[in-house]
């Protein structure tokens, strides 16, 4: 799957969304800030993360917040522009061989790493035996080990070969960040400095500064090839708590941050100043929440239980109360309304009594008569872990440790910092249940998410699912071009997941930018409005405007 990450906040995962409702709140811009529109050098951008970054390798970095920053530095051959179609970024061009086996990369001539060194093809060719390496533990390895050939027949031209036809493969190269062979080439890439201290970099920004569970803050790149960097500066302000980051909003020390719902529907339309300084975004983006099973622990082995957690809970329940709306209930994970979402399937309904009798039928009873379903001796409990700082995943948690209580199953609720959260449950797969989120590609190929083959430390099926059928589907739709046979092979993907229930599918939010008024050339688009973040610019006369400060 394209450049999957683990959710922390929409806004920074640069996952591809649909601006149906684009721009637009009530609100007179003030005077001072349509006076001036000329794009200028200079100024500082500051936005928040809910998490800090892990790591700013992209093939080893799993997580949202470090390809925030990560994709500031590294780039790919490909990219998704402002219509999710496919183009050049570091390759100016490409060709397909006519048997659908091998594609042909010319590269960008005059391109430069940030150390002066030339970026050339033997950086591509590098980058790809490095990801291809049995020691390099990344996520992201099953598109790559596909490649059986590769050539580098001069400097600027790039060729990759494939045994067989391999549908995702351009896309592929969206996502594979090229790292400089003369930087890594006599590193350990699991264990080294380079993650948090990168050397040579070719994106829009370079790393200037980063405080731990603090900051982040990255300078412009003078010499960046696809023309000028106008915002100087743009930090990162690690706010764990989305409270904490309104406050700082509403003080004027943020220019950006992902809205909740209360926010964006309440506590933001009723501050007459904030709508005068920011602009409120909205668009269903590629990206959706689950509570999800480790079904290495024997409570989720039998299906009958997740099935009946998936009747015992309320979805519409959660969008309304934790959502206000701003969101849909899901049965499948696809973006809802787009072609590849599996139609006949619906969301299950909240049906409690069938949630007891499927409980039952699984041998789990209230044998004592003290409110809790037991077998052999053993409560029907378990603890449903989330980030903090995550408010919408914390009530969601809330909400179902009520409903799945009123069917006699006991839930503890744990929240855990973000890093910690990764680094030490989900990569070690120390956890019952989880509520996360996936941020999805345009292209529909889940191959590392649902695959049987991907349940290793750091890999994305960390639930440890296992269907023949998925992975045959997977395996297939991997293989052919026709759209049509590939949405029936994801069609029976989705029919088999529906009926496992791995997770329990809950809601593909609205994603809630809100951005400073003063930051200019933001274009809304299918892509959402992060596709040109390299171009946007602040006037010059804005540049040294600090808002003034207001009560939250």
């Amino acid at each position: 799957m394209r450049r999957l990450s683990l959710l922390t906040c929409l806004l920074v995962a640069l996952a591809a969304c649909d601006t149906t409702q684009p721009p637009g709140d009530a609100g007179t811009p003030p005077p001072f800030m349509i006076d001036d529109d000329t794009p200028a050098f200079g100024g500082r951008l500051i936005d928040a993360s809910i998490g800090d970054a892990t790591n700013l390798i992209p093939m080893i970095a799993g997580d949202a917040s470090s390809h925030a920053i990560a994709g500031q530095l590294y780039l790919s051959l490909l990219k998704y522009d402002k219509n999710l179609d496919l183009t050049g970024q570091l390759a100016e061009s490409w060709e397909i061989a006519a048997d659908n086996k091998s594609i042909i990369f010319h590269i960008r001539p005059g391109l430069r790493w940030t150390d002066g060194k030339p970026f050339t093809s033997d950086d591509c060719a590098f980058t790809l035996r490095l990801m291809q390496d049995e020691h390099t533990q990344s996520a992201y390895k099953a598109d790559y080990v596909l490649v059986t050939g590769v050539e580098t027949p001069d400097e600027l031209t790039f060729v990759v070969h494939y045994d067989e036809p391999f549908s995702p493969a351009l896309a592929s190269w969206a996502s594979l960040a090229i790292l400089p062979r003369h930087v890594f080439e006599h590193e350990d890439i699991m264990h080294t400095g380079l993650s948090r201290h990168p050397k040579a970099t070719i994106g829009p920004y370079r790393l200037a500064d980063w405080q731990s569970q603090q900051s982040i803050r990255l300078r412009a790149n003078p010499d960046y090839f696809d023309g000028p960097v106008w915002i100087s500066e743009r930090m990162t302000r690690i706010i764990p708590d989305s409270a904490t980051q309104f406050l700082e909003l509403s003080a004027g020390r943020l220019d950006s941050m992902t809205l909740t719902p209360i926010q964006y529907a309440r506590l933001f339309e009723n501050r007459p100043q904030l709508k005068r300084l920011y602009q409120r975004y909205k668009y269903l983006g590629f990206a959706y929440t689950y509570l999800g099973f480790n079904l290495k622990r024997p409570l989720f082995q039998d299906r009958r239980v997740r099935e009946a957690m998936a009747y015992a809970i309320d979805r519409q329940e959660i969008v309304d109360g934790v959502l206000l709306g701003l969101g849909e209930t899901i049965a499948t994970p696809y973006k809802p309304g787009t072609y590849w979402v599996n139609k006949s399937l619906k969301p299950r309904p909240y049906l409690p009594e069938k949630a007891r009798k499927l409980l039952a039928g699984a041998g789990w009873v209230d044998s004592d008569g003290d409110g809790w379903l037991d077998k052999n001796g053993r409560r029907l409990s378990f603890t449903i872990l989330t980030n903090n700082g995550n408010r919408q995943r914390a009530d969601a948690a809330t909400i179902m440790q009520q409903r799945l209580k009123a069917v006699g199953i006991e839930v503890r609720v744990r929240l855990v910092e973000w890093s910690a959260f990764i680094e030490n449950f989900i990569n070690k797969r120390r956890f019952d249940a989880v509520i996360l989120g996936w941020s999805l590609s345009p292209d529909p190929d889940q191959y590392t998410i649902w695959h049987s083959s991907q349940t290793g430390e750091r890999q994305f099926n960390f639930l440890s699912y296992r269907n023949d059928i998925v992975d045959s589907a997977l395996v297939a739709a991997r293989h052919t071009f026709d759209r049509a046979e590939r949405k029936r092979l994801y069609d029976i993907m989705q029919q088999e997941i529906y009926r496992d229930v791995p997770m329990v599918f809950l809601f593909a939010p609205y994603s809630l930018p809100v951005m400073h008024r003063r930051i200019r050339g933001i274009r809304p688009a299918p892509a959402g409005i992060g596709y040109n973040s390299e171009h946007w610019y602040i006037p010059a006369s804005l540049q040294t405007y600090h808002p003034t400060v207001m009560q939250p």
